[in-house]
């Protein structure tokens, strides 16, 4: 049995079928890229997986639990954390503030001891919010405001505030947007660093293809809701499949 199940899901919107009975496992330490042109249902499997929607028909098991009915702040609880497409935070709090906001909403942490170390022998959460915004490279930032940040730094507090729920599946939705070539870079060898140094497992959703090439190991292609492949980056770019459903039926032959 696979860490992350997702079993023949299909997911309408009125007459619209968004998703049409979508299989695929994730195993954990896998970094999955889920691919395919707009409109092919991608952002709308990280919404099933995630808990805001609820499939029309299939079953999500993670680890060999049924998750399919829970409400997405069990599943939260669980370790599952989605980072959104568009950056959400706090404008009128500093980048270390937004952080420890992120921490407060993690079950078992006391908002006395955010902003105040109390000098005892609790868990001080000033100090592991520092040490997330080293993780991701904002520890210099710390004290500015977060709207004062560029938007690829923007993008890394994003995933600082994920980080601060103890996350072990990352729900990625194009975390790539926007970025030039060397914050991709970064942003890259970050998802990496922390498959390999926290065994987090990433779902990656992107239409940069040349980057998800680089970090997934494997790749599954949705297009209309279904999934049309699954392999190796390797594999995906030679199928003939993939081609079409991206480029068109002349593709090939131009």
């Amino acid at each position: 049995m696979s860490w992350l199940e997702v079993r023949t899901l299909d997911k309408r919107f009125g007459g619209l079928q968004a998703v049409s009975a979508l299989s695929f496992a994730v195993e954990q330490n896998d970094i999955l890229g889920l691919i395919g042109p707009n409109g092919a249902g991608k952002t709308t499997t990280l919404n099933l997986i995630s808990g805001s929607l609820r499939p029309t028909r299939g079953q999500i098991r993670f680890q060999a639990r049924d998750i399919t009915r829970l409400p997405p702040y069990r599943r939260a609880r669980l370790g599952i954390t989605r980072v959104f497409q568009h950056d959400v935070f706090f404008a009128s709090f500093t980048v270390l503030e937004n952080v420890l906001i992120a921490l407060d909403g993690r079950a078992g942490v006391n908002w006395r001891t955010l902003f105040w170390d109390n000098g005892g022998g609790e868990p001080n959460p000033r100090a592991e919010a520092l040490e997330l915004l080293s993780v991701v490279g904002l520890a210099e930032r710390r004290n500015d405001l977060a709207t004062q940040l560029p938007h690829g730094q923007q993008r890394l507090l994003s995933m600082a505030l994920a980080l601060a729920t103890h996350p072990q599946l990352l729900l990625l939705d194009e975390p790539l947007s926007g970025l030039n070539a060397e914050e991709v870079a970064g942003m890259l060898k970050l998802i990496r660093t922390l498959r390999d140094q926290r065994g987090i497992t990433s779902i990656l959703v992107e239409h940069n293809l040349a980057a998800v090439m680089q970090v997934c190991e494997r790749l599954c292609v949705l297009s209309f809701g279904r999934k049309i492949a699954e392999g190796s980056p390797a594999a995906i770019a030679q199928n003939a499949q993939v081609i079409q459903a991206y480029l068109g039926a002349d593709a090939r032959a131009a």
